[in-house]
């Protein structure tokens, strides 16, 4: 029986999705790794994956476990975060992150605050037009716009306190059409004194929460075989990067990678070439992480090559929440079929390094 082929329309309508590759030192002056990581503010999948290990150093341990608590806060008024007092104590003493919980960015009003002061507001139309605040249209509403993007920058200078621009903010969001969500928040902070997020919102219903941490031992795996220095990878010689992107997504998901032909979920198998480890320890943390957090981590994994290992490299990926405003700094992030937005970095015993960054259909290149 022959199997039609597909109109041209049909693969021309197939979703986008990109994945960029680049290449670095950990310890090179010039190295971007750690500002790519600040650059993705909403995490919310944190996992590592160590080959040749059975056990985790204590000092890795202990960095996860430090990766800190986060807070709920349920029926929160978006005008509360633009006051002065919430300015002051947290945005202007800080990073502050929030994001708004259970919702979703192609049907729902949401809200996003960046560590920079930027608070975003990815609104329907009829939510829109009752603001009254400037914004423009979506980049992925389509022709006809249904859904526009507000950003209202709190660390500007002209956003003072009782000045023209404060009052409309505040008179908008209060007054004129009242927006209110769960938020998830987080603030970052190096040491300095004042108020904290759970005695700021002891008010509202407030919830502090720990990430979830679940370790693993892998055994009998197979991995693909990698040259720091060859991104493309070498026939019978070491493996590409985006092999490996491919690999890591089956291992992260508990895919076999047995190839059996009585499997009706998967004939993925291990590229070529590849070895056999005995065991690989893999970490996974789930909940709202914030950038700072997966940099002190970061640099953890780059000090376990320290010491003489058998790994010759590792992996730290991340994910980003699927329903989240933005993406990459403040780059407009939409849903479409599975709101991707992933970066992994792949960590070499030399320190080289490889950072593959993802997204999918309704997103921008990554920086």
């Amino acid at each position: 029986m022959s199997v039609p082929v597909p109109p041209v329309r049909w693969l021309r309508q197939a979703p986008r999705h990109l994945l960029v590759c680049e290449k670095g030192h950990a310890r090179h002056a010039r190295s971007r790794h750690a500002a790519h990581v600040r650059d993705h503010a909403y995490n919310c999948r944190v996992s590592f994956l160590i080959p040749e290990c059975g056990i985790l150093p204590e000092v890795l341990k202990s960095t996860v476990a430090d990766v800190g608590e986060y807070y709920l806060v349920r029926n929160l008024p978006v005008h509360e975060l633009v006051t002065r007092e919430f300015i002051d104590a947290f945005v202007k003493k800080g990073s502050c992150y929030a994001l708004t919980y259970n919702t979703r960015i192609d049907q729902d009003n949401s809200a996003a605050l960046l560590p920079n002061g930027k608070l975003i507001l990815s609104v329907d139309k009829d939510t829109y037009e009752e603001l009254g605040l400037q914004g423009r249209p979506s980049r992925y509403s389509g022709k006809k716009v249904m859904r526009y993007i507000i950003t209202i920058d709190l660390a500007d200078s002209g956003f003072q306190p009782d000045s023209k621009k404060h009052n409309r903010v505040l008179w908008a969001l209060k007054e004129k059409k009242p927006l209110e969500f769960d938020f998830l928040l987080a603030w970052y902070n190096t040491g300095a004194e004042g108020s904290t997020l759970m005695s700021y919102f002891s008010k509202n219903q407030i919830q502090a929460l720990k990430p979830k941490i679940t370790f693993s031992t892998l055994r009998d795996l197979q991995c693909p075989v990698l040259q720091s220095n060859e991104l493309q990878g070498k026939p019978d010689e070491s493996c590409s990067t985006e092999e490996l992107f491919e690999w890591l997504g089956a291992v992260l998901n508990q895919v076999s990678l047995d190839n059996k032909s009585s499997s009706f979920l998967s004939t993925y198998c291990c590229p070529q070439p590849n070895t056999m480890v005995e065991k690989a320890f893999l970490c996974t943390i789930t909940g709202f992480i914030i950038p700072e957090k997966i940099i002190q981590l970061l640099e953890q994994l780059c000090c376990y090559f320290g010491e003489p290992k058998l790994a010759y490299w590792l992996t730290l990926t991340v994910h980003g929440f699927a329903d989240s405003p933005v993406s990459w700094r403040e780059s407009e992030h939409g849903f479409h079929k599975g709101g991707e937005n992933l970066y992994n970095f792949v960590i070499f015993r030399n320190l080289d390094y490889w950072l593959q960054m993802a997204v999918g259909t309704h997103d921008d290149c990554p920086p």
